[in-house]
């Protein structure tokens, strides 16, 4: 991890993506992808929207299937997730949220489930008293930090993380980036993230993955993000109009 501390040996497995390609009717969405994750590494996948970058995690996930190539991992992992918007269930009480996969195991009584949750509400940051709340009922920082907690409720071997910090402030999304550098340390788990926060990505992951249409552009450190000599990845992290990724124009048109 890049918080200053040695990458712990920990569980999270290798991952190898190779020739991978995902799609949905006649869209293509990702296209040839070729990735090596180290085990216990943290990785950080960047670009445009509409980039394939939730496919990406939704198809480690197991939520996609490829239509071609595969997603291999070093031996078969438990995979936590975190959605873009939380992904709450409405109707239940945050405790449920958090052990909505461990009340799935008949061996496990809702007394100990609840004992879980609340045991992960408080890795998070939040209180005993904020499990029989509903997510309606919290700030958009807690809903992440819930989302979170359920993520890391079975001690995950691969930590999935979708715009962890989206819609925060800055001192919150400090406070989320300081939650995930300390889980995935805690744990060693493999994690791979999609971040927009540039500050955040390059403070919370190793290596760095930029996708534009489908395609991976450019892989490297998180600490060469600004000096990577890559057009798409020099457009994006300095936030330019101009480029090779094209942008609304005040006309209505395409530039770049």
């Amino acid at each position: 991890m890049t918080s200053g501390h040695e990458t712990p040996a920990g569980r999270g497995p290798a991952i190898r993506i190779e020739g991978m390609r995902v799609g949905f009717g006649a869209t293509t969405a990702l296209d040839r992808i070729e990735l090596s994750l180290p085990a216990g590494s943290s990785t950080v996948i960047i670009g445009p929207s509409g980039a394939g970058k939730t496919v990406l995690l939704k198809t480690l996930a197991g939520l996609y299937r490829p239509r071609a190539g595969r997603v291999a991992f070093e031996r078969p992992p438990l995979i936590g997730m975190l959605f873009q918007r939380s992904g709450l269930f409405d109707s239940l009480p945050v405790w449920e949220n958090i052990a909505f996969r461990l009340l799935q195991n008949p061996s496990l009584s809702r007394a100990a489930a609840r004992d879980a949750a609340i045991g992960k509400l408080l890795a998070v940051g939040l209180t005993a008293a904020d499990a029989d709340l509903f997510p309606v009922e919290l700030s958009g920082g807690m809903q992440k930090r819930v989302g979170l907690a359920r993520a890391i409720a079975d001690e995950p071997d691969v930590l999935l993380l979708d715009e962890p910090t989206a819609g925060l402030d800055p001192i919150m999304s400090n406070t989320i980036d300081n939650l995930v550098l300390a889980i995935a340390d805690r744990l060693g788990v493999t994690v791979v993230s999609v971040n927009s926060n540039m500050k955040g990505a390059r403070r919370t992951a190793e290596t760095l993955v930029m996708l534009h249409a489908g395609r991976v552009q450019w892989t490297g450190p998180t600490s060469a993000m600004y000096e990577s000599g890559n057009a798409f990845v020099d457009q994006f992290v300095n936030s330019r109009a101009d480029g090779p990724i094209p942008t609304i124009t005040s006309a209505g048109g395409v530039a770049g």
